[in-house]
């Protein structure tokens, strides 16, 4: 044992020498050191080891109040200054500049209860009498294995519950029982939706754009705050996601970038889903001391975390542990240590506290003990918890119920609720015409920036164009050429349509990027639709453009400027509309396959009653006398460019007669329209 705790003492201080400045944070091992033969008692504060010196920061606030310099000065800490809460944050340069100071506001729950609709009417308890708090100025986590309630705690808190949950119980904020205004805070789920053909500095600076109202000018200072305070300088002018043979931002970097989003508003509290998952142990550091800087300034943060390592563990100021809904704990990081000695359960030595926590209240190791029920470690036993995880999860929140730290998060509730303080103002949105403008520009720029969206597609259609132009290519102007002609125009019409939908996969990411601003109301779906309509118009003008101008001139169509312009433009809007459409159809699904199916669907139908396999007027009525406004109008296109090719025409029958362009047309038993009906029995009736 004398050995084991040698070796202990030298993991101790070779640990504290590698960790993250020592002159800042005491080692972090210090939660598990215990003295020899007490690995089974209750922690003891006396068993933590003596601080180093530390540095408290001293705020000087420059002239005009927009930013704070943090100079450093000799302090010596305590144990009950880390208790309070109000643990160092990490060593920052002499002379940095860090964000203003920023007015926080106080956050409690009471008794509150999550339940989601199944089967019968509102039965499953997903959150069961949740209690707890989050001052300004502290960092509080929401910690517990996987589908543990963590995240509806934390869209319960936040007003963001789906429509099928059901909430009972009291959120106060500021005292007051109010639903959180817009600007008042900021919420980052678990999924990082960023746009990565835009560089770090332009993707905050459109968000802005989008959120606030305002001078260009001001929201430029909003956005370089944003970057220092998530400490992305030296990324600012990097592209997210890469570019060529460039690689994008690191994991890490993208999740700060989606906080520094939410941080161009300023709120007073900031959520956080899971701001760790899919971190490696140096990104998860760096991301929670950046964190505990956001956190010095005065706002309020509660974020979720389902694992962290000890270091981060460190960080915490508050912890509240849940298990199936149920809360084991809630209260300071270090008296959650003793509170699971007092449960029986104390922390083995050179184990990290949320391993500790996570394994005894995790039922899935029971299956793990079940399938290794033969395996023994070097003391005999499997685990350090010698009992059944529900036993564990039981016991822990038996003694939780009953102990002063439930006694205190009850006395602390309910100072906070006692009396209202200021009321949570909404800060002022940017109009929608704005939103549509500064949506529609991002859109070009991506577009342009991407070869997927419409450059690729530029090219399947050419590449479609002249296939189907060689196909039907020295169809010359005869009467038996008309057939030939009409199938031209049809392939060509239907099958540019069709190709559309291959737009979809890609519309999915701009898709992604809408849910995730209108959820935090930074735009509306009107906005999103017409914005991307309206920046899809120059390239599938260009595409309209060099598609008809190919199969014009293969097929060999009339040679008139005129009747080319006016193919260009019935094919372009013929386009637009199925921009529109299939637009409409993916925000709608939201799903690839499902939006794919459905336009497929759709499109068949048009071109059965494009009125080439058959006259729509002898259709069956009760199917396809009413067809839908875009079954309608790719009908009309089609006959429309039929109408542009053969108006004024007339082929020689024999050497005496000859018929006009409607009469070969009906000949081959083609629908047309009304207006090149009229016109050409005029014609007729005047020779």
């Amino acid at each position: 044992m004398e050995e084991i705790q040698s070796q202990s003492d030298n993991y101790r201080s070779s640990s504290s020498s590698a960790s993250s400045p020592a002159s800042r944070v005491p080692s972090s091992n210090f939660f598990y050191l215990r003295k020899p033969g007490s690995l089974r008692q209750p922690i003891s504060f006396e068993d933590s080891p003596e601080w180093d010196d530390t540095t408290d920061i001293d705020v000087r606030v420059e002239e005009g109040g927009d930013s704070i310099n943090a100079a450093t000065t000799p302090a010596s800490p305590s144990l009950s200054k880390l208790n309070s809460g109000s643990l160092p944050s990490p060593h920052l340069p002499e002379g940095a500049v860090i964000p203003r100071k920023i007015a926080g506001a106080s956050v409690a729950w009471k008794d509150l209860t999550v339940t989601i609709k199944g089967k019968r009417k509102y039965s499953d308890k997903v959150i069961k009498s949740s209690t707890g708090y989050a001052l300004p100025g502290t960092l509080t986590v929401i910690m517990g294995p996987a589908k543990s309630g963590k995240s509806t705690l934390l869209r319960a808190i936040a007003g963001r519950l789906h429509p099928s949950a059901r909430m009972y119980g009291e959120v106060f904020v500021n005292g007051a029982k109010s639903h959180m205004p817009y600007g008042s805070y900021g919420y980052v789920d678990r999924e990082t939706t960023l746009i990565g053909s835009l560089t770090v500095r332009e993707f905050l600076y459109y968000s802005a754009l989008l959120q606030l109202p305002g001078f260009f000018c001001q929201k430029k200072s909003v956005v370089e705050d944003a970057i220092h305070a998530m400490s992305l300088g030296e990324h600012a002018n990097k592209l997210i996601g890469g570019h060529c043979y460039m690689k994008g931002l690191p994991s890490g970097e993208r999740r700060l970038v989606s906080i520094a989003r939410e941080l161009v508003m300023r709120p007073r509290i900031l959520f956080l889903d899971e701001p760790l998952y899919h971190l490696d142990s140096v990104s998860a550091l760096l991301m929670m001391v950046t964190l505990r800087r956001l956190a010095s300034t005065g706002c309020t943060l509660i974020i979720t975390i389902y694992q962290s390592s000890t270091e981060v563990f460190g960080l915490f100021d508050r912890i509240c542990l849940l298990s199936n809904g149920n809360t084991l704990f809630f209260g300071e990081t270090l008296a959650c240590l003793q509170h699971f000695s007092n449960a029986g359960f104390p922390c083995p030595i050179m184990q990290s506290p949320s391993d500790h926590f996570l394994r005894a209240i995790n039922t899935d190791f029971d299956r793990i003990i079940a399938m290794c029920k033969n395996w023994q470690d070097d003391n005999g036993d499997f685990s350090s918890v010698n009992m059944d995880t529900a036993v564990a999860i039981r016991t822990l929140e038996a003694t939780y119920k009953s102990s002063t730290d439930a006694a205190s998060v009850e006395t602390m509730v309910l100072k906070l609720t006692e009396k209202e303080g200021p009321a949570l103002k909404s800060k002022g949105k940017a109009s929608n015409a704005t939103r549509v403008a500064v949506l529609t520009w991002r859109s070009l720029l991506v577009v342009s920036r991407e070869w997927k969206y419409y450059w690729l597609h530029l090219i399947l259609y050419m590449l479609l164009t002249l296939c189907i132009g060689t196909s039907f290519s020295g169809l010359g102007h005869s009467l038996s050429s008309v057939g030939a002609r009409v199938a031209a125009i049809f392939v060509f019409v239907s099958f540019c349509s069709l190709l559309s939908i291959a737009r979809v996969p890609a519309l999915m990411k701009e898709i992604k990027i809408y849910a995730c601003e209108e959820s935090n109301q930074h735009s509306s779906t009107f906005v999103f639709l017409l914005a991307q309509l309206l920046s899809s118009i120059p390239f599938l003008f260009l595409i309209s453009i060099t598609s008809s101008l190919v199969f014009y001139f293969l097929v060999g169509l009339e040679d008139q400027f005129s009747l080319l312009m006016y193919f260009v433009l019935n094919f372009f809007v013929t386009l637009l509309l199925n921009e529109g459409i299939m637009l409409v159809v993916a925000t709608l699904w939201q799903e690839v396959f499902w939006s794919v199916l459905t336009l497929l669907c759709v499109h068949v139908v048009m071109m059965l009653s494009a009125g080439y396999f058959r006259i729509r007027s002898t259709l069956p009525g009760p199917v396809w006398m009413y067809p839908m406004s875009y079954i309608a109008f790719h009908t009309y296109s089609i006959q429309g460019l039929l109408e542009n090719e053969y108006l004024g025409t007339s082929f020689a029958v024999g050497q005496v007669r000859s018929i006009s362009g409607f009469q070969a047309l009906q000949g081959r038993k083609i629908s047309l329209l009304k207006s090149f009906k009229c016109s050409n029995r005029d014609t007729t009736d005047t020779s």
